[in-house]
């Protein structure tokens, strides 16, 4: 992001007044400026990428009036209301072909997605025909216009179908080719540059010596990248050094719109994130009201946004979901941001409420009536990544609220947040 920073947190030590989360949602979203630059891609490159400009239709869809299914064009004025109707059926009109029109006591046999010929102003269904030589009669009742889609019912010549800052779908695609579009004028993807800090952190696949993690936060934070379409700048894992991780700042907002780090955000000595951040750039927010997640540095570097994430695993994943991925859809220049939350009914006790706005893990289910109902991981601590695998969603639970089984609360789908 490439935005310039005025004001100042006064973020300088742990006494620091903890920022709601609205509040510093809202405060993220006002740095976050959505890019300019767009490019082509054709139709088959178009997947989950955001629209820079209006989709419209240069023509009818469908462009004429066709039938809805196999069967026979007829005149409803030859229609004998109570009797047998019998007319001759003069030609056949299958799917690309046009027929010629039909004339008083003529059918024409038509198949599904062919014109109507001129006159015709029904479509009597195969089965409810009886053929007689190169004649067919009925006795079914008929309405005018029954089964005949009529031209441009579906676009009509100007609508715009998808609109700019959309994300495209599967079925974005097919819209688009059913007007004839081959290519997209879509927002480039957005560049994001992530590190690593602690000693402790060990790559998968290597031994595991005495003190040592694996470091999970690296592919997490891979995985949700991806899937939201951004390039990722991987650095890897620096050093617990306050020089190694100065270096790895500013080496990562060089070619990035976004940096976004895990770990060494907190007090100790070893936490040098916010150290480095306040003296190579801005430091504009820092600990948050919520739990998990309640140390989150946001600031300004070299004109790009950097978002220091807690170490722990869960409050990594809870983070991204509650404030990085708003804010890279927000720089994606997407008309949508937000995650509407669901009202479902709880299949919990939650006795003892937090003071801080609680993210907690939870997964939809239905009880032995079919009644859709939300559950919570027995264990929500911060280092349980387990639960982040196990739910697929978060349950939204105020400060200092009581929830008892059976009352409504609002949850948040994952796939809602990520997509």
């Amino acid at each position: 992001m490439k935005a310039n920073a005025t004001a100042d947190c006064g973020c300088d030590d742990g006494q620091v007044e903890l920022v709601p989360y609205d509040d510093a949602l809202d405060n993220l979203l006002g740095f976050a400026k959505a890019v300019r630059q767009s490019e082509s891609v054709a139709l088959t490159g178009g997947l989950n990428r955001i629209l820079a400009a209006d989709v419209k239709s240069a023509i009818d869809v469908p462009p004429a009036a066709n039938s809805a299914m196999d069967g026979y064009a007829i005149r409803y004025a030859d229609v004998k209301p109570g009797e047998t109707t019998t007319l001759k059926v003069t030609q056949r009109i299958p799917a690309g072909a046009t027929g010629q029109p039909i004339q008083s006591g003529e059918a024409a046999r038509i198949f599904t997605g062919a014109p109507v010929p001129d006159n015709a102003d029904a479509v009597i269904m195969q089965e409810q025909v009886t053929i007689d030589g190169d004649s067919m009669n009925f006795e079914a009742n008929v309405s005018q216009w029954q089964n005949i889609r009529a031209a441009a019912e579906d676009i009509a010549e100007g609508d715009v179908i998808l609109q700019h800052g959309h994300r495209l779908r599967a079925q974005d695609l097919g819209l688009a080719a059913s007007i004839g579009v081959a290519e997209f004028t879509v927002k480039r993807n957005i560049r994001v540059g992530i590190f690593f800090t602690g000693d402790e952190l060990v790559e998968p696949g290597q031994p595991l010596g005495p003190g040592k993690i694996y470091d999970s936060n690296r592919y997490t934070l891979n995985g949700l990248l991806q899937g939201m379409g951004c390039e990722i700048v991987d650095l890897g894992i620096v050093g617990d050094t306050l020089a190694q991780t100065e270096q790895a700042l500013l080496q990562a907002t060089e070619t990035t719109d976004l940096v976004i780090t895990s770990g060494g955000v907190s007090v100790g000595e070893e936490d040098h994130i916010r150290i480095a951040l306040e003296k190579l750039g801005k430091l504009h927010m820092w600990r948050l009201r919520i739990k998990p997640g309640k140390p989150l540095a946001f600031g300004i570097v070299n004109d790009t946004a950097f978002m220091g994430l807690p170490g722990n695993p869960v409050s990594v994943f809870a983070t991204f979901c509650l404030f990085v991925a708003p804010f890279i859809k927000k720089l994606q220049g997407r008309t949508k941001i937000h995650t509407e939350s669901t009202r479902v009914t709880a299949a919990f006790n939650w006795p003892k409420p937090d003071s801080r706005r609680e993210f907690t893990r939870a997964r939809l289910g239905r009880d032995e009536n079919n009644n859709l109902h939300v559950s919570l991981y027995p264990n929500q601590g911060s280092g349980v990544l387990r639960s982040t695998s196990w739910a697929d969603g978060f349950v939204d639970i105020a400060e200092n609220q009581v929830v008892k089984a059976g009352d409504f609360v609002n949850y948040l789908s994952f796939k809602d947040i990520l997509e």
